[in-house]
C-alpha cells in the first residue's frame, strides 16, 4: 500500500481515538492530504473542535458522538464517506500518540505535490509565453513558487536557501515551440549582422545581452566573439568577426562553417541592436524557464529527497531564471528614456554617445577639449587596433 496513504488515514484515526491530538497538529492543514476524502474529514474535525464538541473536553472515552458527527460534517462537502470508512481510519493508526509525526510524513507529501505541480504550471506558463513573444507569465508563475517554497520552509522549519544538488538537474536546453524557432533564428541573424555593420551598437546591448541567451549555439558563439573584439577596442567588421572566429576554432570543430558566417555577415545591416536584443532576450528568459520548470519537477518526483533538501535544491533550480530576469529588467530600464537619456535634434542620446566612446577606446587617452556646442553623433568611434588580430 502507498505509504503517503497510510501516513494520511494515521493521522486522522489518531485524531478519531485522541481529539486531542488535534493541538499538536496546528502546523498541518487540510489541503496537505492528497485525497479530498482526507481533506473534508480533517476540516470537519477542526470545526467541530473550534466549535466545543463535549468530545474535544472529555477526559475520559471518546464519545462515538465524535466520529458520527465529523462523517456527518465532512459529508456535507464531499461523497463517498461512511462511517464505516471512519472504523477503517481508527484501525489505520498504530499508535494516536504519535500523530505529529504521521503528520510530517502527510506534510512531506504535500510539500512534493506542492512543488511538482508548480513546477508544471511554470512550464506551462513558459511554454505560453514561448509561442507569443512574452516573459511575464513565466516569471509570474516563477514569483508564486518562490513564495510558496517560503512558506513552505516556514512549516516544515528549514531556512530557505539555495543549495546546490550533488546530482546534476535537469538543465538540458528547451527548443523552442514550433512556429517560433524560425522567427528566433531570424532575429539573432539580423541582430549579429546589425552589429556586424554598425560596430558601436555594442554598446546596446553587451551590459545585458549574452551568449547563452541565443538559442542557436553557433550564434551565440559568433556573439561571444563580436564581444571579445569590442572589449578589446578591435575594430569590428565581416573581416575581423571571420578572423576571430578562426581562431578560437569555431571553423575547425564544426560549430559553424565560412559559408554561415558570410549569410550572416550579408545580411542587412541597419535596425536597432537593443530592440533585436530585447527578442533574443524574450526568447532566452522563456526557454530558461522552462529548463528550470523540468529541473524542479525532477527534483519534486525524487521521493528519497527530503523536504528541506527539495526546497534549497528548487531553489538552487531558480537560480539561472533569476540572472535571466536580472539582465531583462536591465534590458528594459536601458532603454526607458530619462532626463539624461534624451533624444536631442543633434544625433543620438548624448549619454549613449558617451557610453559608445568610452567602450570603444582601448587604452584610456586625454580627454577632448570641452565642446560649446551640441555633441554630434560619432561615425567612426573605434580606435585602430594597437595589437595583432
Amino acid at each position: 500500500m502507498n505509504p503517503l496513504l497510510r501516513a494520511e488515514q494515521a493521522v486522522l484515526g489518531s485524531v478519531l481515538l485522541d481529539p486531542n491530538q488535534l493541538t499538536h497538529l496546528d502546523w498541518l492543514a487540510p489541503d496537505h492530504f492528497d485525497r479530498p476524502v482526507h481533506q473534508a474529514l480533517f476540516t470537519a474535525l477542526r470545526k467541530l473542535r473550534d466549535d466545543g464538541h463535549p468530545a474535544a473536553e472529555a477526559d475520559g472515552p471518546v464519545p462515538l458522538s465524535w466520529v458520527t458527527d465529523s462523517v456527518d460534517e465532512a459529508g456535507r462537502h464531499v461523497r463517498g464517506l461512511t462511517a464505516v470508512y471512519a472504523h477503517t481510519l481508527v484501525s489505520a493508526c498504530p499508535r494516536p500518540a504519535h500523530a505529529p509525526v504521521y503528520g510530517r510524513m502527510v506534510l512531506e507529501g504535500a510539500i512534493h505535490r506542492t512543488v511538482a505541480r508548480h513546477a508544471i504550471g511554470l512550464h506551462q506558463a513558459a511554454r505560453a509565453d514561448a509561442l507569443r513573444g512574452e516573459v511575464e507569465g513565466a516569471l509570474h508563475s516563477a514569483d508564486v513558487l518562490s513564495r510558496v517554497l517560503t512558506d513552505l520552509a516556514r512549516r516544515w522549519g528549514t531556512e530557505p536557501r539555495p543549495v546546490d544538488p550533488s546530482t546534476p538537474l535537469a538543465d538540458n536546453p528547451v527548443a523552442p515551440p514550433a512556429g517560433r524557432d524560425v522567427q528566433i533564428t531570424e532575429d539573432e541573424r539580423f541582430l549579429l549582422a546589425v552589429l556586424t555593420e554598425q560596430p558601436t551598437a555594442m554598446v546596446e546591448v553587451v551590459d545585458w545581452l549574452r551568449p547563452g541567451d541565443f538559442a542557436d549555439p553557433g550564434h551565440g558563439q559568433l556573439y561571444r566573439c563580436l564581444g571579445a573584439l569590442h572589449h578589446r577596442g578591435e575594430p569590428i567588421d565581416r573581416i575581423t568577426l571571420l578572423w576571430e572566429a578562426r581562431r578560437r576554432g569555431l571553423l575547425g570543430d564544426g560549430t559553424l562553417s565560412a559559408e554561415q558566417l558570410t549569410t550572416i555577415c550579408d545580411g542587412v545591416g541597419s535596425g536597432s541592436a537593443a530592440w533585436l536584443g530585447e527578442q533574443v532576450m524574450r526568447s532566452s528568459v522563456a526557454r530558461t524557464a522552462a529548463a528550470s520548470a523540468r529541473a524542479v519537477r525532477a527534483l519534486a518526483e525524487d521521493e528519497a529527497l527530503g523536504p528541506g533538501r527539495l526546497i534549497n535544491h528548487t531553489l538552487h533550480a531558480l537560480g539561472p531564471l533569476d540572472e535571466v530576469r536580472t539582465r531583462w529588467r536591465a534590458a528594459n530600464g536601458s532603454r526607458a528614456p530619462s532626463p539624461t537619456s534624451a533624444p536631442s535634434a543633434g544625433g543620438p542620446p548624448v549619454a549613449r554617445v558617451r557610453a559608445a566612446r568610452a567602450r570603444s577606446t582601448a587604452h584610456p587617452a586625454p580627454s577632448p577639449p570641452a565642446r560649446t556646442g551640441p555633441v554630434p553623433a560619432p561615425t567612426a568611434t573605434r580606435p585602430p587596433s594597437r595589437g595583432h588580430l
